[in-house]
């Protein structure tokens, strides 16, 4: 019996699927990774094209590339991937599949100069749904990256996931890749955190004891929104019961295929870590929402909030969870990712090469710049 302050587990009625789950379908720890990217026209501006690319290349790729919300947008996906090479070279594939057919891509997490209320949205009844919720927020594409990693049962996820919210600032840290927005510098590495978070669902989760609670927060959040079902609860991190994993979803799409591999190598060691050797949670969730804005605010140069009560620099702790999980990412087959993990700490992440293009050459050089370098990857 549930206390009155306590919410009783949802019913096999209001449940709906989160009763039902493919947790172990996939083997442990394998991979699957999301990629959003921008498409443009000839003068790199953002082009409502996503239907062509799917009638000019889909058929061969069948769900490994689909429409998002926002008629500019594509999405890549890979299949179920033991290790990073394989999603290296499935995202290449995809990327070089649209490129050939004529289509120009561009990775970055908000188009550095569109302006916005200039974006056109997919004609899908899930889409409507969401259109209807958002409104007038709906007004340029954000692309993120989503990484995916196989579990064995529902608790092991929701333990993954809440060990997860510890390292979503370094994540972004790293990956951070909008500095411009509408041709301005916006003075935070990842615009496109600003602009997400304005949407509704799209939050740091809370700590959840087991499945049932996290069934518990599902259904009842389902219920309140009005919509059908988890897929439109957008947390950083979350389970997804339907594909068996857990999706880290909170950082920027990287302009290249290595980046993205290496952000999923790096998500792959850590969730090996952390099931073997579980950090101790400690830190509330707006500490750790707080510590996820200064990352997409400063990137590397983000004091933030790990295991200790104490600030400390995005590379140091970096530097510090690389040496960690780099056993583990050895043993899968990522350690390779993660030499470009220690690029992105020495270099600077896809933000800071954003400035450093646009100082150069300006904003027309930086939009060659990301297309040529999304299209080469």
């Amino acid at each position: 019996m549930s206390s009155p302050n306590q919410p009783s587990p949802p019913t096999p009625a209001s449940a709906g699927n989160l009763q039902q789950h493919r947790f172990g379908a996939s083997p442990p720890l394998s991979l699957g990774v999301e990629e959003e990217l921008l498409l443009v026209d000839d003068e790199r501006d953002p082009v409502a094209a996503s239907e062509a690319v799917l009638d000019a290349v889909a058929a061969p790729f069948g769900e490994r590339i689909s429409s998002e919300i926002f008629a500019e947008q594509i999405e890549l996906k890979t299949g179920v991937c033991h290790d990073a090479e394989a999603v290296v070279r499935e995202l290449r594939e995809t990327r070089r599949a649209i490129v050939d057919a004529g289509f120009q891509i561009m990775g970055a997490g908000l188009h550095p100069a569109a302006n916005s209320g200039e974006a056109k949205l997919v004609s899908k009844p899930r889409y409507e749904v969401v259109r209807n919720d958002f409104g007038d927020l709906l007004r340029t594409p954000p692309c993120g990256l989503h990484v995916h990693v196989g579990l064995p049962d529902p608790d092991t996820a929701v333990r993954l996931a809440n060990a997860f919210r510890l390292y979503l600032p370094l994540l972004q840290a790293l990956a951070a890749n909008s500095p411009f927005r509408e041709g301005l510098d916006s003075g935070h590495a990842s615009s496109r955190a600003s602009v997400v978070r304005s949407y509704p669902r799209f939050q740091l989760p809370r700590f959840f004891r087991d499945y049932e609670d996290f069934r518990s927060v599902a259904d009842q959040l389902i219920a309140a929104a009005g919509v059908d079902d988890y897929t439109y609860i957008w947390w950083d991190v979350r389970p997804h019961p339907r594909l068996g994993t857990v999706e880290v979803r909170a950082v920027d799409v990287p302009v290249d295929v290595a980046t993205s591999a290496a952000i999923a190598a790096l998500i792959q060691a850590i969730a090996a870590k952390e099931l073997d050797q579980p950090t101790a949670p400690g830190l509330y969730r707006e500490a750790l929402e707080e510590s996820y804005f200064q990352a997409a605010s400063h990137g590397l140069d983000a004091d933030i909030l790990f295991d200790e009560q104490t600030p400390e620099p995005a590379r140091e702790i970096g530097r510090r969870v690389l040496s960690e999980v780099r056993p583990y990412a050895r043993e899968l087959g990522g350690e390779g990712g993660l030499e470009e993990i220690e690029r992105i700490l020495r270099e600077g992440n896809g933000a800071d090469e954003q400035r450093r293009v646009h100082a150069a050459r300006g904003m027309r050089g930086l939009l060659d710049h990301l297309t040529e370098r999304t299209e080469r990857s």
